[in-house]
């Protein structure tokens, strides 16, 4: 790691300082409630990558909302989960007639994930849309959610009532703009504007992931190489999550959290080498990355 990846984002010092600061006599419901919603039947593990990554963002309950088909194979990751199945279609993504249920299970959320593994089932937009509009907290965004999302015309897509981070690799962001811009740098102000007009918190992810909020934009510089191979942005959504629900700001999460992510790859590469790194490698990390910060921090 380069010297500059083991300090975080100056405006993140305090906030991090309090992350590692508990007190003596907190509970777990001090540290917020997650609800990961995604999963389908070939995809067990994304939901689980980011369910796994909040508690070790320090989230203080975690559940997973999952088709019911693998709603064993998920809890199965971690015992520390709580996982819920519902029904299925055919294809084993979430039925139109889970929708309602889910809706009321994530009312007791302080921060909701919705995404990984979600797969592709074309009654998704509706719902999810209804869901950026009216959900009252934080939500973070990722993979299928942003996808189906990119299938309804953005004018459709009201201010939201709650804060809202989205965490597109390049051909995501394309698709919410309705663009095929293939330079970073073009893409990045497109970002930047759809951050501001839509109110939300973008994370675009690559190289120097940008975080921006429409009218501040920020560079990460942790990271490598090896930290392209599947399940890493389930990792990196969990993280968010975890943050957002012990009452981080949201473009505070993002920034802190994509830096914590990145010094997780890279402690991870340390150990493995970049060719061999994955996902898992960077989740078993976080807590190396927990200690950079605590250092870093001179606490």
């Amino acid at each position: 790691m380069s010297a500059n990846t083991h300090v975080p984002p100056a405006d993140t010092i305090d906030t991090a300082k309090a992350l590692l600061c508990r007190a003596r006599d907190s509970h777990k419901y001090d540290y917020g409630r997650v609800i990961v919603v995604g999963g389908s039947r070939a995809m067990a593990g994304a939901p689980a990558l980011s369910a796994m990554a909040a508690l070790r963002a320090g989230a203080g309950v975690v559940e997973v909302c999952v088709p019911e088909s693998i709603q064993a194979t998920v809890a199965g990751f971690d015992p520390c989960l709580i996982v819920r199945g519902f029904p299925e279609d055919d294809l084993g993504y979430f039925a139109p007639s889970a929708f309602s249920a889910i809706h009321r299970a994530i009312q007791s959320a302080d921060v909701v994930a919705i995404g990984p593994g979600l797969g592709r089932a074309p009654a998704l937009a509706e719902w999810l849309v209804s869901l950026w509009k009216d959900f009252p907290r934080a939500m973070v965004w990722d993979a299928d959610a942003l996808v189906a999302l990119s299938t309804v015309p953005v004018p459709q897509w009201e201010m939201p009532d709650g804060p809202r981070l989205i965490t597109p690799h390049a051909g995501e962001m394309n698709k919410l703009l309705a663009l095929q811009l293939q330079a970073r740098a073009p893409l990045e102000r497109a970002a930047i504007e759809f951050a501001g007009q839509r109110g939300t918190v973008v994370v675009l992810k690559g190289a120097d992931t940008l975080v921006t909020d429409g009218t501040t934009a920020w560079h990460n510089t942790s990271g490598n190489p090896g930290m392209a191979t599947a399940g890493t942005g389930d990792v990196l959504t969990g993280v968010l999550t975890g943050l957002c629900a012990q009452g981080v700001p949201v473009l505070q999460a993002a920034k802190l959290g994509v830096w914590l992510h990145g010094v997780a790859g890279d402690h991870a590469a340390a150990q493995c080498t970049v060719p061999a790194l994955t996902a898992t490698d960077v989740l078993n990390s976080l807590m190396s990355a927990w200690k950079t910060l605590e250092r870093s921090t001179n606490l």
